[in-house]
Parts: structure tokens; C-alpha cells; sequence
């Protein structure tokens, strides 16, 4: 509410500014004046400066200057204000939607009417690397990491979207980190990161596709997300999650 009333004021000042403007003189001088007329050989005008009217003859004033001046500031004016009523406008589309979004958290994508649709989380599992489980049963010392991938089940996501840029909505129940990340097919399954676990310090390192998203927080906890480039055709997710922590919180989804 409080920017579409700074906007309104704006408009207000730019109006009455945009009143005032330059007569031009033929000796490179002007009068800035408020309305101006031409009768017979003199220019009568209403002077700011001096807030009343006056005239000069009119072979001492640059008509032609003067004119050219009012068209651009009318055409000016005009497109700014076209572009404060885009504003205005974009303003209560994201109130729209803000309030329609449902405070239940979750991850939300609007439908062809501008209503918002709940995503459903995907089921994942962790899958241990037996190759590298086998080696480190056999080695007499603890050098060989332990590998594991988060997978999601099924080769492809229910959810299919032909935007390469498609627009979500994520309503977070706590302070979060999230991302998008492209997902690595594998036969029945789709892999949404890999963990290595270091031996002796167990430190663990999770390596995932992040791609590089646009984030606009439009309320508390609440945020519209996209990608900044367009997708290629595959499978990707949105993951919420806790570094550190092997819990995520995943809604995947395809690009055809």
C-alpha cells in the first residue's frame, strides 16, 4: 500500500511539474511560464516566476523551439505515466497473489487461471555405493570415503512443464536454504545429489546441479523462485533443506 501511495504522489508531482515549461526567446533566454497563446503579433503568457500574465511581441519568441519542447515532454510524460500505471498494476497482481497463496508451507506453482497449485513432495532414498562399501571392508586403514547418492524413484517426474523459465511460489515453515538443482537419470531413478563421508573426521560433502535461480521475497517466509536461464529439456527439483543435513525437502518436475 505503501509504494502505490509514493507512486500516486509522484504522479502528482510529475503532473504539476510537467505544467510548467519554457517559452523560448529568439536571443537563447526563455521564460518559464505555465500556458502561453499567440495573439496577433504578441505571446501572452502566464508567468511562474512572477505568477501573472505578461506579453512580449511575438518576433522576439521561439515558437518553433518552444512547441518541439512540449511535444517531447507530453510524449515523455505520457510514457511515464503508462509505465506507473504497469507498476500499479504488477503491484496488486503480487497482492493477488500473495493472499491467495495458502499459508500452509509448500511449494506452489499458479494454474493457467492465476490460482496457486500445491507441488507434491517426492519420495527419496539414501543408496550406498556397495563397490565403495566393499572396498572399505577390505582396506586395513580408513582412506577409502564413503559414497552415497539421495535419490528420487521413477525416470521421470509426474509434474511436465514446456516453460523454460516456469515460476514457482515456496512458502518456508522455517529459516531454510533452497535450490534448484538438474537432475542425473539413472536406471528406475533419478539422482539428486551424491555424499562423499571422509574417513576418520566423517565429514560429510554433498555435491548436487545447482542452477542459478532468481529469488523475490514477497511476504514473510514466502518467495517467488525461477531459474535465470532457460531449461533444457530434463528432469530438475526443487530441493528446501539444512546444510549439513541429509533431510531435504524435494519437488521435482520436468522439462519437455
Amino acid at each position: 500500500m505503501r509504494r502505490i501511495l509514493v507512486a500516486i504522489l509522484i504522479s502528482v508531482l510529475t503532473l504539476l511539474a510537467a505544467q510548467n515549461y519554457r517559452l523560448y526567446l529568439q536571443d537563447g533566454g526563455y521564460h518559464t511560464v505555465r500556458e502561453h497563446k499567440v495573439e496577433g503579433d504578441r505571446v501572452r503568457y502566464y508567468s511562474v516566476e512572477r505568477g501573472e500574465w505578461e506579453e512580449i511581441p511575438m518576433s522576439l519568441v521561439d515558437l518553433k523551439k518552444t512547441d518541439q519542447e512540449l511535444a517531447a515532454r507530453t510524449e515523455s510524460f505520457t510514457e511515464e505515466r503508462k509505465l506507473m500505471a504497469e507498476e500499479a498494476a504488477a503491484e496488486r497482481e503480487i497482492r493477488r497473489i500473495v493472499a491467495s497463496i495458502p499459508e500452509e508451507p509448500g511449494m506452489y506453482k499458479l494454474d493457467p487461471a492465476g490460482k496457486p497449485v500445491a507441488l507434491k513432495n517426492a519420495d527419496s532414498a539414501l543408496v550406498t555405493d556397495k563397490k565403495r562399501q566393499a572396498l572399505k571392508m577390505l582396506s586395513p586403514l580408513p582412506i577409502v570415503a564413503g559414497k552415497s547418492t539421495l535419490e528420487i524413484s521413477g525416470d521421470s517426474a509426474s509434474l511436465i512443464y514446456s516453460e523454460r523459465r516456469p515460476e514457482f511460489y515456496l512458502r518456508l515453515s522455517k529459516a531454510q536454504q533452497f535450490s534448484l538443482v538438474q537432475l542425473t537419470p539413472k536406471k528406475g531413478a533419478r539422482i539428486v545429489e551424491v555424499i562423499q563421508v571422509i574417513p576418520v573426521s566423517k565429514e560429510r560433502f554433498e555435491e548436487r546441479k545447482e542452477l542459478e535461480i532468481f529469488r523475490q521475497q514477497l511476504d514473510e517466509g514466502l518467495f517467488k523462485i525461477w531459474p535465470q536461464a532457460d531449461l533444457a529439456a530434463g528432469e530438475y527439483a526443487w530441493i528446501e533443506f539444512t546444510e549439513g543435513e541429509v533431510n531435504p525437502i524435494i519437488w521435482d518436475f520436468k522439462i519437455q
